[in-house]
């Protein structure tokens, strides 16, 4: 009989999958190492175990210690595995940009999840980095990961990831090319390629609000770079110990955009349900075509599953609310189209100021058309209530009629953007779309600016 004497012992030995349709102008092999076939579903289990044994190894875990670790959700998953067969606690402290389906796996797994705020610096005590390494001090029999300095990190992907794809390929790689967060797996299997065969080219995936890219091509940490960004998994505003510059020859950045779109195309133009970083590596796999001739073989890595991002990446509304969908949009009516269910906010003429005051705050708007038994006769906007409340401390008081502005264009629904945009300027904040029977909505800059991609 052939099975395996626990979960741990099915990691690795993942499958290389030639890429078809996304690369079709790409003039070489192209194949990508499936992560997601590892049990914890990521590249990520490789490490996980090897950190934890080679802690167990030199005493720095001890048995039914408490593990700590500051994780995007996949190295928190390959530690869960190893936790529950080895009989220690884990503690995952995760960033608030992570994934709902990241979280709850951890949980289901049974470890204690804590959320930390991603818009601090990493030396801020609500950092995800800071408050692991505080539990650390603060919790007996305790052992803090760090994956981002743990040297055990890279040296799995050195000893296992690398020859892998050296066997798998018959030595015949040419380019390896992976998103870098950590740095491990660009690392190990960017070192072990090279010793192999120089020539092999290492390029790593970054992403804008990073600082890798930058600091590759000239040596300066530029804290610039840093800013919020989407992506999951990749990019950082530190820079890991596990990130050896010496293996890497070139980085690309991918927006944000980008990686989520070209996630969604792995999965409907090749049957492969990855993650976000994926769609990453493999846009900016076709950033680099240029680099590649015909009998090159390219090999990419997919980090880990799109189960992890159903909420996210493949949910249309998520991808729609950050302007991700590319959905044609020419006409007034597709600008209101992601709130036509909303009613539109008016206010009278004989109402106070107090009241459309009232419904800017409920409604969070800035400007509200007003009217009358015969429609539409005036605006007021947030800006000349202000002027106005400047001048007279009693405006709220005063009904409507007295500090409206000009009524909002009414245009037909068919109307261009081009036209529509016109209309907008610093008189007049807004336009009126008409829907048909008598069924208006508001169009405004911001409606405008979400349609630019």
């Amino acid at each position: 009989m052939k099975y395996a004497e626990n979960i741990l012992e099915t990691i690795g030995n993942t499958p290389l999958v030639k890429i078809n349709k996304l690369t079709e102008e790409v003039d070489a092999l192209v194949l990508a190492k499936v992560e997601t076939f590892n049990p914890g579903n990521s590249v990520k289990d490789r490490m996980a175990l090897k950190m934890i044994e080679d802690a167990e190894t030199d005493g720095r875990l001890k048995p039914g210690g408490t593990i700590i670790e500051g994780t995007s959700g996949n190295t928190g998953m390959g530690l869960a595995l190893a936790a529950i067969i080895k009989g220690y606690k884990l503690i995952c402290v995760i960033s608030d940009k992570q994934s709902k389906e990241k979280m709850d796996i951890l949980r289901a797994v049974g470890a204690e999840v804590i959320v930390c705020p991603t818009n601090v610096e990493p030396e801020d005590p609500r950092s995800y980095y800071s408050v692991s390494k505080r539990l650390s001090t603060e919790i007996p029999n305790s052992w803090y990961v760090n994956q981002y300095d743990n040297p055990s990190n890279a040296a799995a992907h050195y000893e296992q990831t690398g020859p892998e794809i050296w066997e798998q390929t018959e030595g015949k790689i040419t380019h390896f090319i992976v998103g870098v967060g950590t740095g491990g797996t660009i690392s190990g299997v960017g070192k072990y390629l090279k010793e192999k065969n120089p020539d092999i080219k290492v390029w790593g995936i970054d992403t804008y609000g990073s600082v890798f890219k930058k600091y590759h091509e000239t040596g300066v940490f530029d804290e610039n770079e840093i800013y919020p960004y989407i992506t999951e998994g990749i990019g950082e505003d530190i820079l890991p110990a596990n990130v050896d510059f010496s293996v890497i020859d070139g980085f690309t950045k991918v927006t944000d955009k980008d990686g989520a779109i070209y996630t969604r195309k792995l999965a409907k133009e090749e049957g492969i349900f990855v993650g976000n970083s994926a769609g990453s590596a493999i846009k900016g796999l076709l950033q680099l075509k240029e680099h590649f001739g015909p009998d090159d073989v390219v090999v990419v890595l997919f980090h880990d599953s799109g189960s992890r991002y159903v909420g996210k990446m493949f949910n249309d509304d998520w991808m729609r609310d950050r302007g991700f969908l590319d959905e044609e949009i020419t006409k007034a009516e597709d600008l209101v189209k992601d709130h036509i269910d909303k009613p539109l906010v008016t206010v009278l003429t004989e109402e106070l100021v107090s009241h459309a005051i009232e419904r800017m705050k409920k409604y969070k708007i800035s400007q509200i058309p007003v009217k009358d038994i015969n429609g539409f006769v005036g605006s007021v906007d947030e800006t000349a209530l202000f002027r106005a409340y400047v001048e007279d401390k009693e405006l709220a008081n005063k009904a409507v009629r007295e500090v409206m502005q000009d009524a909002f264009p009414i245009v037909e629904k068919d109307t261009s953007i081009d036209k529509v945009s016109k209309l907008i300027n610093k008189d007049n904040q807004a336009v009126l779309v008409h829907l048909g029977d008598g069924k208006h909505h508001i169009i405004t800059k911001h409606d405008i600016i979400s349609a630019i991609n």
